[in-house]
């Protein structure tokens, strides 16, 4: 029997096919396995926090809407217990207030919280007034955690742990309470990496390690970034964005990952040696003057994030905040125009 080359042809072709789609059924089953072992690994962690006492504390009356179904982001602004005048200039300019902030939840899948522990002396004045202004704003979520500026680090780690373990979303946001934020922007960023595995996202950034001691920002192991004295890549502290994985990996392994002083620096740390994106996104990091997010306001440009570098956040933010917001702000109908 005489075969032609066109029927072998067409016999080669299918073969090399059905080998591809054997293979994409492979790589699908592979990505399906791995979800389900992080989903495991991360109901066996919150089921040990049960037990062992969970990084949160839950509030009587503030059940949140979303948690018992996926959502897009969870956005954590980081606060300390004196800062209500930054939280303050935060609801009256950029985060939505009231039925506004359930709307963005029920409609958009988005929720914020201000991120706070507790004092030293659980109960105390700081506490109670804590209370209150939950009481009034019901915006916050309240960690096992004591506050202090040299646990930020312990403070990220237990946030991150907390908030994956409740709430199903595609990314976890830290933020600080003096940064401001366009949210159709920061949408609009986070949906283009939607179905990327491993994103880890911010204003990538590097520089030298701080050894001496009286000096911000020192950093008393040193010694461990070696001669060139200079740290890996990692996002600003300002704000950053994590995937789901990411997150659950700081759940699952958070009793061996290791704190620097920094905790940006730390953060950065948990992902070297794994498979992560990193993500330079620069409009996360605008500066506040007219040069900068004005001008790219104005150009239809509008930037994610906006602080000056000189103080790592907005100086003077809990006055500046108004002023920001009328200069680099996208307009409070931006967010629910935005599709995602």
């Amino acid at each position: 029997m005489v075969i032609c080359d066109k029927d072998v042809s067409v016999r080669t072709g299918n073969i090399l096919s059905r080998v591809s789609q054997t293979r994409d059924v492979i790589n699908t089953l592979d990505k399906t396995i791995s979800s389900l072992e992080r989903q495991l690994a991360a109901a066996r962690a919150a089921k040990a926090d049960t037990e062992e006492g969970s990084p949160m504390v839950t509030k009587s009356g503030t059940k949140d809407l979303n948690e018992s179904r996926r959502v897009f982001f969870f956005m954590g602004i980081i606060t300390a217990l004196r800062n209500r005048k930054r939280r303050n200039s935060i609801r009256e300019t950029w985060m939505p207030q009231g039925e506004e902030l359930k709307r963005l939840e029920k409609e958009k899948g988005i929720i914020i919280r201000f991120v706070i522990g507790h004092s030293s002396t659980p109960g105390g004045a700081l506490d109670r007034a804590i209370n209150a202004e939950e009481e009034q704003h019901k915006d916050f979520l309240h960690l096992n955690h004591i506050e202090g500026y040299h646990e930020l680090s312990t403070k990220t780690q237990v946030y991150f742990s907390a908030v994956v373990a409740k709430w199903d979303a595609d990314f976890y946001l830290k933020v600080d309470d003096d940064v401001h934020v366009n949210l159709g922007v920061v949408s609009s960023t986070l949906a283009r990496h939607r179905h990327e595995p491993h994103v880890y996202i911010g204003c990538m950034k590097s520089g030298p390690v701080v050894a001496q001691k009286g000096i911000k920002y020192r950093e008393p192991e040193y010694w461990k970034f070696g001669e060139g004295n200079k740290y890996f890549r990692h996002a600003t502290g300002q704000i950053y964005a994590i995937s789901k994985d990411l997150a659950t990996y700081i759940l699952v392994n958070r009793h061996i990952l290791h704190r620097y002083a920094n905790e940006d620096v730390s953060l950065g740390s948990w992902f070297i040696g794994l498979d992560v994106e990193h993500i330079d996104d620069r409009s996360l990091c605008c500066g506040t003057t007219p040069a900068d997010c004005e001008w790219k306001a104005k150009s239809g440009n509008h930037c994610g994030a906006s602080f000056d570098w000189s103080c790592s956040g907005i100086c003077k933010s809990s006055v500046r905040m108004k002023e920001v917001h009328q200069r680099c702000g996208e307009g409070d109908q931006a967010i629910w125009d935005t599709s995602f």
